[in-house]
């Protein structure tokens, strides 16, 4: 920007600063009038830099340049002729920014340098420790062998924090507390509050701490540097003084040993881990709850030592201690004792033993008493055998049989049964304070369960009012039991009904020792059943029995399975008979149906009938309960019973009732006359 300056009477153009010509170092002022007054003051005339009369110099700036190696562009600072531009130029306050940053980076302001990293003392001094080796002496008044004790110890300067411990070397078998003496803290130097440092610290010289005396004779090599690298002149080191007690402790004792004729050390260098095994046994049966025990005695050839294990059978109820008595030697002989001596000592030394057990006192077959304990040698191992074989000449080893002979069994005498409850239920008593109910065949209860044979029997008895009763034998599978019923028959002047409950029945010549009952194979058509003194005669079964028997033909003698098969071989044929000679059953039946409808009709007018006496007796007369009977039974039954068998409709019923030649189904026949 250009100033304006008057001085008498004229006006003229100074250039500011930044325009002054650089070669003098003066002002030139630019004047827009031409006069001498400009000249002597160095004013330039305005019209010169308008018409750049006072251009020397026409080239232009150079703004290519290389640095470090590289080309890079810069922009001009002058212009054509040396002009200063003012487009490239800086203004004062970004050259003070200039001055105070540095220059910035391809991508951004450029980062300061750290600065310069400060290391703490607790880090640059970890697990850095000084250690000097001490020692301190101590008065020891109420001892004959020692009047004062030295004890070392070892000093440790912590450099992190000035910290200082008392660490005592722990001595074995010293009787005093050792180890730490002054724990790790800062040590107060005097009263005035301040601590030891390490530079009170050096060889030869005593320090106090808390009372206590320390000498320091020595230190570490790298305390040693660390002294010296800070300036500090070491004193020479010094020897460790030792305790004097302790130094004659150390010292071995003087033994007097008197040599002896026998080399004990020859002895366990040739008998070592020779072991003489005896198998013994101690018989204890003479005390109360006494018994035999067997043990296993060890004979210790290196140094003439026994040694007594046990053997423990299983579950015999004993604490598992396997010695009995441990591996020492055993006196066999005594001296002889005065009566001042007491009678139990804890030890026995050599001056009170006359002998020693030894290998010769043991042998197989001979008893040994140890320790007032008598043990039977029964048996010796392998190894034994040939020692005393070798060693003593001996050769007999047979070894003794310990078994228990067995005790004679006393025969059992049972009471003859008294007739009350089951026979093995009452057996039980003889066995057992406490009886258990004999066991059960479960699997053939649940695979014969509700299978029941039925047999009709008839009584044997010389009253002839007994030989007509019937009764109905049942037989169950699941337990071989039988029970008797007697059907109830009117006007018999019998009471019916059950005649002997579920039991098993005996067969006759059975004793209580060897009892056998009745079976389904003894069971067959005609055969004599005796049920506690009453004799039954089988007359007839059911057909499940015969079925039953042939599908488990293989369990019953062909005997029995034939008896039924003759017996039911009849019924059979007339049943085959029936079923081929009748029409065709649906016709049959509803022709029968019919009929029988038009004969109670009929027979309405005949109240004197007695229907349900009909049908007893047509019962009682059919023995086999095959319900069919001969015609001329059937026709003779009927007169004598009333049934007019003239009228034309009971007649065609009988027709229809009529099954093969002369037989009658007289169940059909009944349905016409219903009870």
């Amino acid at each position: 920007m250009k100033t304006l300056a008057s001085k008498g009477g004229g006006s003229y153009w100074f250039a500011p600063a930044w325009q002054q010509n650089q070669n003098t170092g003066r002002g030139n002022s630019l004047c827009t009038k031409s006069c001498s007054l400009c000249k002597k003051r160095g004013l330039v005339p305005w019209h010169f830099i308008r018409y750049g009369l006072e251009k020397t110099s026409f080239h232009r700036s150079q703004t290519l340049d290389y640095r470090n190696g590289c080309a890079f562009f810069r922009l001009p600072t002058v212009g054509i002729g040396g002009e200063q531009l003012h487009v490239n130029q800086l203004s004062e306050a970004e050259l003070d920014e200039l001055s105070s940053i540095r220059p910035t980076l391809t991508y951004g302001q450029a980062k300061r340098a750290p600065p310069s990293d400060f290391i703490p003392a607790y880090v640059a001094f970890d697990k850095k420790i000084l250690k000097f080796d001490a020692y301190f002496q101590e008065d020891v008044p109420l001892s004959a062998e020692e009047h004062y004790r030295i004890r070392q110890v070892g000093i440790y300067y912590y450099l992190e924090d000035d910290s200082m411990s008392v660490m005592e070397p722990v001595v074995p078998n010293s009787g005093l507390p050792q180890g730490k003496l002054i724990r790790r803290q800062r040590v107060p130097k005097n009263e005035h509050g301040d601590h030891f440092h390490w530079k009170d610290l050096n060889r030869g010289m005593n320090i106090t701490m808390y009372g206590r005396t320390y000498r320091i004779v020595d230190c570490d090599p790298f305390t040693q540097v660390f002294l010296q690298s800070q300036g500090i002149e070491l004193n020479p080191p010094e020897k460790m003084v030792f305790d004097p007690y302790t130094e004659l402790r150390r010292m071995p004792l003087r033994k007097y040993i008197t040599p002896s004729d026998f080399d004990q050390l020859k002895q366990f260098l040739t008998y070592d881990k020779q072991v003489l095994r005896f198998y013994a046994i101690w018989d204890d049966t003479n005390s109360m709850f006494g018994e035999k025990r067997p043990y296993i005695i060890h004979y210790y050839l290196a140094d003439d030592t026994v040694e007594v294990r046990e053997i423990h059978e299983h579950n015999d109820g004993r604490d598992p201690f396997p010695v009995l008595i441990k591996r020492q030697r055993l006196p066999k002989t005594f001296v002889d004792k005065k009566t001042t001596f007491p009678s139990c000592v804890l030890e026995i030394s050599d001056q009170e033993v006359l002998e020693w057990y030894t290998a010769k006192d043991f042998a197989v077959g001979k008893s040994t008493t140890l320790l007032g304990r008598p043990f039977f040698i029964y048996d010796c191992d392998e190894f034994t055998r040939n020692f005393y074989r070798d060693k003593f000449g001996i050769t007999d080893f047979q070894p003794v049989d310990i078994r228990k002979k067995p005790l004679e069994e006393v025969p059992q005498v049972i009471p003859p049964y008294n007739g009350f409850g089951f026979l093995e239920d009452s057996l039980q008593n003889c066995f057992s304070l406490l009886p258990k109910p004999p066991r059960k065949d479960v699997i053939k209860m649940l695979e014969n369960d509700h299978k029941v044979l039925r047999y009709q029997v008839a009584l044997e008895s010389p009253n002839p009012e007994d030989r007509k009763r019937r009764f109905i034998l049942s037989y169950f599978l699941s337990n071989d039991m039988i029970s008797i019923y007697e059907p109830p028959v009117r006007n018999s002047g019998i009471i019916g009904g059950k005649y002997l409950g579920k039991t098993r029945v005996p067969k006759p010549g059975s004793t209580t020792e060897n009892a056998t009952y009745y079976e389904p194979s003894d069971l067959t058509i005609g055969s004599t059943v005796e049920v506690f003194g009453h004799r039954f005669v089988i007359t007839d079964a059911d057909e499940y029995v015969l079925n039953y028997m042939e599908s488990n033909a293989e369990s019953f003698p062909a005997a029995t399975l034939q008896s039924l098969r003759d017996h039911f071989r009849p019924r059979q044929v007339v049943k085959d008979t029936a079923i081929s000679d009748s029409p065709i059953p649906e016709t049959r039946k509803q022709e029968l149906d019919e009929l029988i409808v038009q004969v109670q009709e009929e027979l309405k007018l005949h109240n004197y009938l007695n229907n349900r006496n009909i049908q007893e007796k047509f019962h009682q007369r059919d023995q086999d309960g095959s319900g069919i009977l001969d015609k001329g039974e059937f026709l003779a039954l009927c007169n004598s019973l009333n049934v007019p068998t003239s009228n034309v409709l009971v007649n065609k019923l009988i027709g229809l009732c009529s099954c093969g030649e002369n037989k009658i189904n007289y169940g059909d026949f009944l349905r016409a006359f219903p009870s």
